[in-house]
């Protein structure tokens, strides 16, 4: 909401003439339109010789390639009635996006570096295993054999709030995985592919291990043992 409102603040009102050219095929563009009011009509040349292909009556919105990419036009627009536009300019368009972006990867940099074991990885940004950023993860097991236990023999281990991670055992060890993280209401989380956790996450390698070995005991005091479970099925 706060990007789409500095967009709409940066918007400048272009008031149209009937018969007036906005904008030209073949030149350069650097503003994107929205329809206030008024009609327009949009030609394209061809071989020459310009067609009326369609029509905008008091709404619609173009020029938007020129927001993207430094490409020429490829219609020309003109106005068949006085009219009025607002209009956004691509410098002050990508400056916005820049900003905005700019904010979100400090806003992630700063929630990253106050997870305890990323704190060794000052500077660096992970960009997937997963990082709760909001809301509630639970994390369930099964055990084979137990399909006669509640919710088809899944079993429930952990709960995982902001701050916290999983599916980083079946990276580090890299077997199959062997529990299932289901989202408890609307959960947001950061993800890291497993190139990006490889490279990155090297220097925590041997933290992830022991919180394993930890793992491993508590698998053996709710199962019995720390092998005997089986992947849960999607």
């Amino acid at each position: 909401m706060e990007q789409m409102s500095q967009v709409l603040d940066a918007m400048f009102e272009k008031l149209v003439k009937e018969g007036e050219h906005v904008i030209d095929q073949g030149d350069d563009g650097d503003n994107f339109y929205v329809i206030d009011r008024g009609t327009f009509d949009i030609y394209v040349k061809c071989d020459g010789v310009g067609r009326c292909v369609g029509n905008y009556d008091n709404r619609g919105s173009f020029g938007e390639l020129a927001l993207m990419y430094n490409t020429p036009r490829a219609a020309t627009i003109t106005a068949t009635s006085p009219g009025a536009l607002w209009g956004l300019d691509r410098v002050t368009f990508r400056r916005i996006i820049v900003k905005n972006n700019a904010k979100k990867r400090k806003m992630y940099e700063s929630f990253i570096e106050s997870l305890p074991f990323l704190k060794s990885l000052e500077g660096d940004l992970a960009d997937s295993f997963f990082i709760v950023e909001s809301g509630e993860v639970k994390i369930t097991m099964k055990r084979k054999g137990k399909s006669d236990m509640e919710d088809n023999g899944a079993v429930e281990i952990a709960r995982c709030f902001r701050g916290q991670y999983f599916g980083e055992l079946a990276l580090v060890t890299n077997k199959p995985r062997a529990a299932s993280a289901h989202a408890i209401g609307t959960v947001k989380c950061l993800a890291m592919d497993v190139q990006a956790f490889e490279r990155l996450l090297g220097p925590c390698m041997e933290i992830m291990k022991r919180n394993i070995a930890t793992y491993e005991e508590q698998l053996v005091a709710l199962f019995g043992t720390n092998m005997d479970i089986v992947e849960p099925t999607a």
